[in-house]
């Protein structure tokens, strides 16, 4: 038998822009295989609705390589093991996949998988999928590289693949053994199918009130792009996602009609986010520890942890409407829009002053759209423990009126306050006795008063944090963090020791995600 070269997908479920696919089948018999991972999905920031989705994904990316000559191959097991039991069947010529920036348990495992295929000999080569560099000595130059990758152009899918006769390709499991039950009836589908049908639609016509609807959690679900969980999966490139972002901007060059200048202004501001995706992505990869512990040492056990406020946090049950609408919203369709998702960590790391990652796994279990790269380093943003980033305290009130200004989205997710008029539905402790009986509520039995002072907690915990900024050592600390993970192009200042940032307030500081 001719030597095989084996194509491990893992987060890039596709075949068109999949560069290791393409060498592989210009070599010889490919072997396309996905593994279920009992490891991996015993880790505290999977969930059901993340297989569910990936589930769905690989159905259909098994159909797209059958038709190719090569059906995707399904193995439940842990990688080492399995590609042992692969290379005594068939004379393993290659090992080839993307590289990955995801969480502490894959990076152990890829160390482990490299140990072995060298241990036999076999050539394991890892390509690009993302502007994300691997081995990134400086950031210097970072944004030009992305942009050259980038504009590469897209790899096509292969013509054929040779198949490996003999090799059962297994069934693709209902669910990973021990992985918990997830309800999630708002969830996204998956498969490319859904990422191109979102794609097209978001590049026609939903992208037009962009700029301003993602802010809020209502608006947003309708005209943001919704690629996240697709980018994430990888059943699209961000590639092809930015050049299709840009051949539909080319095509509004010269109009001058509002619409055509309100989409181009949607598209741009799409496409740097897309660029700023991998701007964070790069940061977990050049610092794997920043998903345990935090970017400034300094912040290292500042903030404990209160299991009854966590609870109430996490079943949508603070007492602030806007929260737990947002909360009992992702819970129930596993997606919001970036800014509640950064109100949700600061509430959780200020008001209710609980460590950093507690809430951010219980985040990560609720994200469909879960990717280790953007999750940590926003988190830590969010929650004050990069070192470099201004203070970002959220009112809940505020919040709520500003992108519920009506009520809707509280009325829809905290049903128990629906018949409350506005203003009080969104400050239902502030109603007059009777509005509430007129209601139907009773705060404390039928919705829980505020577990804290918001803006009283918020001040406080600002407080203990600029302590922290003003220890001899800490700016010292905060500047290698800079130089590290700083963007070279927004040129992100360093907050001075107070936590405010310098008057050249930076891209980084200002841009929502």
């Amino acid at each position: 038998m001719r030597p095989v070269s084996i194509v491990w997908f893992k987060r890039d479920l596709r075949v068109v822009d999949h560069a290791p696919l393409a060498e592989a089948a210009r070599v010889g018999p490919v072997l396309p295989l996905y593994l279920v991972e009992p490891g991996l999905w015993a880790e505290p920031d999977a969930s059901g609705r993340q297989w569910a989705f990936l589930r769905e994904s690989l159905v259909e990316l098994r159909a797209a390589l059958a038709e190719l000559g090569a059906p995707l191959v399904v193995r439940v097991g842990e990688a080492v093991e399995v590609f042992e039991s692969l290379r005594e069947r068939v004379p393993i010529g290659g090992l080839w996949a993307h590289e990955e920036t995801g969480n502490g348990w894959t990076f152990a495992r890829d160390r482990r998988v490299r140990a072995w295929a060298r241990a036999h000999g076999i050539p394991f080569r890892e390509l690009r999928q993302s502007g994300v560099i691997r081995r990134l000595r400086t950031r210097a130059g970072w944004s030009r590289k992305w942009d050259a990758f980038m504009r590469r152009p897209i790899v096509p899918a292969p013509a054929r693949l040779e198949p490996v006769p003999g090799i059962d390709p297994g069934p693709i499991p209902d669910r990973p053994p021990g992985l918990a039950d997830d309800p999630c009836p708002g969830r996204q589908r998956g498969g490319r199918a859904a990422g191109r049908e979102l794609l097209e639609s978001f590049l026609a016509d939903r992208c037009l009130p962009y700029q301003r609807a993602m802010s809020a959690p209502e608006a947003g679900a309708v005209h943001c792009s919704r690629l996240s969980p697709h980018l994430a999966f990888g059943t699209l490139s961000i590639r092809e996602v930015l050049q299709a972002a840009e051949a539909e901007l080319r095509t509004l060059d010269g109009r001058r009609e509002p619409e055509a200048r309100r989409k181009a202004g949607a598209l741009r501001s799409f496409i740097g986010r897309l660029h700023w995706r991998c701007h964070f992505v790069q940061k977990l990869e050049d610092e794997p520890d920043i998903e345990f512990r935090p970017f400034h040492p300094m912040f290292e056990g500042l903030r404990g942890s209160d299991p009854q406020r966590l609870e109430a946090w996490a079943r949508g049950r603070t007492g602030w409407p806007f929260v737990d609408a947002c909360l009992r919203s992702l819970a129930a369709t596993g997606w919001l829009n970036f800014r509640a998702r950064a109100m949700l960590v600061a509430v959780a790391c200020y008001q209710l002053w609980q460590d950093w990652r507690a809430p951010a796994l219980q985040l990560a279990r609720w994200f469909t759209d879960f990717e280790p790269g953007i999750h940590w380093p926003q988190v830590q943003m969010q929650a004050g423990t990069t070192g470099i980033n201004t203070l970002r305290t959220y009112d809940p009130v505020k919040q709520g009126f500003d992108h519920d200004p009506e009520g809707r989205f509280v009325a829809r997710w905290v049903p128990e306050l629906a018949r409350l008029p506005m203003p009080f539905r969104l400050r239902p402790w502030t109603a007059p006795s009777l509005v509430l009986a007129d209601a139907g509520v009773e705060l404390g039995r039928d919705y829980p008063l505020p577990l804290v002072d918001a803006k009283a907690a918020a001040a406080e915990a600002r407080a203990r944090i600029t302590a922290v900024r003003r220890r001899p050592g800490f700016a010292e600390l905060a500047d290698a963090i800079q130089e590290r993970h700083g963007s070279r192009k927004a040129g992100v200042p360093r907050p001075d020791r107070r936590g405010k940032p310098t008057p050249r307030a930076s891209g980084q500081l200002r841009l929502d995600l």
